[in-house]
């Protein structure tokens, strides 16, 4: 081989292979200097004894690689994307290629063929955009971050929790944070009035685009209502709209990095002081938490620009907690009662009107859970509104709009305390029996049925209480659904059906199912007397059974 270039590494190689040969390093220290086995270096050693230092540089130099395209290939999608296929993308080019030239080609080898021949591509692809670093806002509470985080804090001692975290983004501190068990407006709601109590009412709040802070809208709907002027803001949004404080929203994790950042270094501190405190509940790492901001604080805040503090204090005349809930408007039916979320509230005559029939009132609920009334900016006396008897009904497990069958006795009448529980059930099963085998007609309310009439079609199915699980479900729904989330977020959440969410969000009480009837085989098994029985005796029995 005439002008043998060696690379730095087989360079390296000649010079160690010189000195195993002159006695300098052993072969044990070549190895160890060369990062391969002493075997290897032996193997290396006896090749360079007999060829030099040819035997140094790799083997397959000069030589053409076995899966280089070649150069007939390389003229055929030249000409083709020159003339016949102009004006096209190298992927769209390259399917073509494969589709109707039988040319197999990678997009990466079709462009690098059309690269190195002038050819690029029609479409230019947008070049990523730069990056740089945001300088923090000069003064406190011109800028609050706040973000959630869902997270194993208790490291399976308890739930799944989420942090809500608020941070400064002129010092870095973490003006209030608070566990929840899920990210919902009312937990930001309570976030921010804790930012408050705290501090003061920010300028602005830079959140994500989640669906508490932002309408998760169709694009073309999200145009056609920016364009009119009528996009409705959250409740959150309403709420900061009342407060004065600016919404900014940021278009991906990196916008908003200081309250990301800030997650993950809780992510590894809190949760050790959890572990040492060994919290296992909500409430119990809400207190470790309250031990930690203040300590969290005087280590990581930053000092701002410009002293002072731009949280503004809240207003005493302005009723802070009738801005931080949820608001929403109906209209009041002739008895003077409203309805909201499966509640109904019983509106009293006050001095500015005795009665709101048919008017537009605003119904507030509040963190706590109570309802109020306003009507013109004035609050409305109101009470818990009797329930109706349907209600009443359905409370004790009976069903309005189905005939109701009276339990009957092992006797054939009715059952003299017409309970429908445990015992009715027992009594129905035994009378469902004896209606079966004709001995008598079922006795219904308000309805006569004829001998003749079939048992099996006239009675009615019992119906039974709900199993632990399907009440555990049907209370999560509703927890879940007094909180504000849609159908599809509870969905998404617990797992359960769309459809059997709907259905537990539209009852007001655990639904109740009928009993299950046990389908007994009444014809007889037919067997092929031609195939071989396994057992003849038992099959003799189904076929002569009744």
């Amino acid at each position: 081989m005439k002008g043998l270039t060696l690379t730095k590494k087989e360079q390296t190689r000649l010079r160690v292979m010189n000195a195993v040969l002159e006695r300098q390093w052993s072969a044990r220290e070549a190895a160890d200097l060369l990062g391969v086995s002493e075997r290897h270096t032996w193997r290396i050693l006896a090749a360079y004894r007999k060829e030099g230092a040819v035997a140094l540089a790799h083997g397959n130099r000069g030589r053409c690689p076995a899966n280089t395209t070649g150069e007939e290939t390389r003229r055929q999608v030249i000409t083709l994307a020159s003339e016949r296929y102009v004006g096209l993308n190298h992927t769209h080019l390259t399917e073509l290629l494969a589709e109707r030239e039988g040319v197999v080609l990678a997009r990466a080898t079709v462009r690098r063929i059309l690269v190195s021949a002038g050819l690029e591509s029609p479409r230019q692809r947008r070049p990523p955009r730069h990056r740089c670093r945001r300088a923090r806002m000069p003064q406190e509470g011109m800028l609050v971050q706040i973000d959630g985080s869902h997270h194993d804090w208790l490291e399976g001692r308890g739930p799944w929790l989420t942090l809500l975290l608020a941070v400064d983004d002129a010092t870095g501190t973490v003006p209030h944070a608070l566990f929840r068990e899920q990210e919902d407006t009312q937990g930001y709601f309570l976030l921010l009035r804790g930012i408050i109590r705290r501090r003061g009412i920010p300028v602005a709040l830079y959140t994500d685009r989640h669906a508490v802070f932002q309408h998760s809208r169709q694009a073309s709907e999200a145009v056609e209502l920016a364009l009119a002027g009528e996009s409705e803001p959250t409740q959150f949004g309403r709420a900061m709209q009342e407060l004065g404080v600016s919404q900014i929203f940021a278009r991906s994790p990196e916008a908003k990095g200081r309250v990301e950042r800030q997650a993950g270094t809780f992510q590894d501190r809190l949760v050790s002081e959890l572990r040492l405190a060994n919290a296992s509940t909500e409430d119990e790492a809400n207190r470790v938490l309250e031990e930690f901001l203040p300590r969290f604080n005087q280590r990581f805040g930053v000092p701002a620009a410009h002293p002072g503090c731009a949280y503004c204090p809240a207003d005493p005349e302005q009723e802070l907690g009738g801005i931080l809930c949820f608001k929403h408007h109906r209209k009041v039916a002739r008895d003077n009662t409203v309805k909201y979320r499966w509640r109904t509230l019983q509106l009293l005559p006050g001095p500015e009107r005795t009665s709101y029939a048919q008017a537009r009132v605003e119904v507030q609920e509040r963190l706590d859970g109570s309802l109020v009334a306003y009507y013109q900016g004035h609050v409305i006396p109101t009470q818990e509104a009797p329930a109706r008897p349907a209600a009443l009904r359905a409370g004790n497990g009976v069903r309005s709009c189905e005939p109701t069958t009276a339990p009957l006795c092992l006797t054939g009448g009715v059952s003299p305390n017409g309970a429908q529980g445990q015992d009715g059930v027992e009594v129905l099963g035994a009378a469902r029996e004896e209606a079966a085998s004709g001995s008598f007609a079922p006795v219904h309310r308000g309805r006569s049925h004829s001998l003749r009439t079939p048992p099996h079609k006239s009675l009615k199915p019992q119906r039974r209480g709900p199993t632990p699980r399907q009440q555990a479900r049907w209370e999560i729904v509703q927890a879940a659904n007094r909180r504000g989330m849609s159908l599809r977020a509870i969905t998404r959440l617990t797992g359960i059906a769309r459809n059997t969410v709907q259905k537990y969000a539209a009852a007001a009480s655990p639904p109740m199912y009928p009993q299950r009837r046990a389908q007994a085989r009444t014809t007889p098994m037919v067997t092929n007397p031609e195939k071989k029985v396994l057992n003849p005796q038992l099959t003799e029995s189904l076929i002569t059974k009744p």
